[in-house]
């Protein structure tokens, strides 16, 4: 065989494993974007579960503490302000926009932790099974938030990781397209709300201050 057949062959080779190599790559990143997908719609459904238990909340606080007209009102505006701002592909790509979706969550955590603060004031709200039950289920659903944030975090920072580093930020260009994403941080209104405390020990705490 003449030496140009086999320079020709072994050319052939080596572009028809690197490009194997790069659909690979691609099928690796977009697999990977579509999993940090299906991790919004968790986050989502977390965020959603507890905009669904504020209305009863409110009513519930209400039927004992209905005097507490700032408190109350601060939590069914945070509520509307929440739901305005859809978690979207849109949103996790423009820090602008996850800036402020991340504060309007924040704003709905510090008003909740308010009317906690408020509702440790009234032994019989906190006595009432309706109440009790609410907030076991309020207290599952921030966890549930917290971990699925996090989960989200971690495939995202993975994801960036590789369309950021090379040969997936080549072939990403080439062939993935995909776009980076924004991770979750904690809002600075989140970070200074009062704590919510779901424990039958918990102590009355003055407003604006910690539950211990």
């Amino acid at each position: 065989m003449k030496p140009l057949a086999i320079i020709g062959i072994i050319l052939a080779g080596i572009i028809i494993l690197g490009g194997t190599s790069m659909v690979s790559t691609s099928n690796g990143i977009i697999t990977q974007n579509t999993v940090c997908e299906q991790m919004v719609g968790q986050v989502n459904s977390a965020l959603q579960r507890r905009i669904d238990l504020i209305p009863n909340l409110v009513e519930t606080v209400k039927g004992y503490a209905s005097h507490e007209n700032e408190t109350l009102t601060a939590v069914i505006a945070a509520r509307a302000s929440a739901t305005q701002i859809k978690l979207d592909a849109s949103t996790l790509s423009d820090p602008a926009k996850l800036k402020e979706f991340n504060m309007a969550q924040g704003q709905l955590s510090a008003a909740l932790g308010k009317l906690m603060v408020v509702s440790e004031q009234y032994p019989n709200l906190k006595a009432d099974k309706s109440f009790q039950d609410l907030m076991a289920q309020l207290e599952g659903t921030e966890n549930r938030i917290k971990i699925e944030r996090d989960n989200y975090n971690r495939a995202v920072t993975e994801l960036n990781v590789r369309i950021r580093t090379f040969p997936g930020s080549l072939v990403n260009a080439l062939m993935a397209h995909v776009a980076e994403r924004q991770v979750f941080q904690a809002d600075e209104a989140a970070k200074t709300a009062p704590k919510v405390s779901f424990g039958a020990d918990a102590k009355p705490a003055a407003a604006g201050g910690e539950a211990k």
